[in-house]
Order: structure tokens, then C-alpha cells, then sequence
């Protein structure tokens, strides 16, 4: 699978916690990110993590463009809903692609640790419609 990992500067830490505990699951599938955070990610994890820009340089766009060319399987977003973003647009624009996809997108540790379980043990593929196909009209 191709998984997304995405985190506001005040989410970082938290999505480290993630990432390390489950490792062992997310080793095994291609790991993507905005920039800052993949570099973050893979020094804390060791794990591989293709990094596109950051998130207000046009990695959410980044993202979203392979969203929505049936490129991505899952997106785990820590967002801070506490604070103002500058690109909150594209975040929105993330967030609406994934919901046009169906594309399962999770933006807190409850929501992730349940995607990843899921993952773990095999339910995830059965759950899955097809996203390569084209969205609905």
C-alpha cells in the first residue's frame, strides 16, 4: 500500500509516537510525506519515506495530485485544529479529494491506530473499493 503521513509542526511528535509503534506494519509499504515531516519520520524510525515539499510549499497539493491519480491507498493527516494554518485551503482541498476517492483518511492517533490495525490483520483490502476508477459524477 501506499501510505500518506502528513503532520502540522505541533502534530510531528505525535505522529513519531505512531510511526514507531507500528513500524513493524508500515515497513512493509511505501511511506510518503511533505517534506518536514518525512525527514522527521525517517530519522526517528529508520523507515524509508519518499518526501515531496512541505506542506505550505505544495506538498499537500503534491499529495492530492496522487490521490487523485489512484497513486495512494491511505492518508494518516496529524492536523492542529488549535491553529491557523496558511495553506488551509489546500488542506481542505486534501481532505475533499480523499472523500471523492474514497480514499480512508484518518487525522488523530485513535483513527490511524484503527486504520493500521486493520492493515495488520488483512481486513483493510476487503474494506477498499476500487479508486483507480473514476469518481462518481
Amino acid at each position: 500500500m501506499n501510505i500518506a503521513l502528513i503532520a502540522h509542526d505541533k502534530k510531528k511528535d505525535d505522529l513519531i509516537v505512531l510511526v514507531k509503534a507500528y513500524a513493524h506494519v508500515l515497513k512493509e509499504h511505501q511511506l510518503f510525506a511533505t517534506g518536514t515531516t518525512g525527514k522527521r519520520v525517517a530519522e526517528a524510525t529508520g523507515l524509508s519515506v519518499h518526501c515531496f515539499q512541505s506542506g505550505p510549499l505544495g506538498g499537500d497539493q503534491e499529495i492530492g495530485a496522487a490521490v487523485a491519480r489512484g497513486e495512494m491507498d491511505m492518508i494518516i493527516f496529524f492536523r492542529d485544529p488549535l491553529t491557523a494554518q496558511p495553506h488551509e485551503p489546500d488542506v481542505s482541498a486534501l481532505m475533499r479529494l480523499c472523500d471523492v476517492y474514497s480514499i480512508p483518511l484518518s487525522t488523530n492517533m485513535g483513527g490511524s491506530e484503527i486504520l493500521i490495525r486493520s492493515i495488520e490483520q488483512g481486513d483493510f483490502e476487503s474494506l477498499t473499493l476500487s479508486h483507480n476508477d473514476s469518481p462518481p459524477a
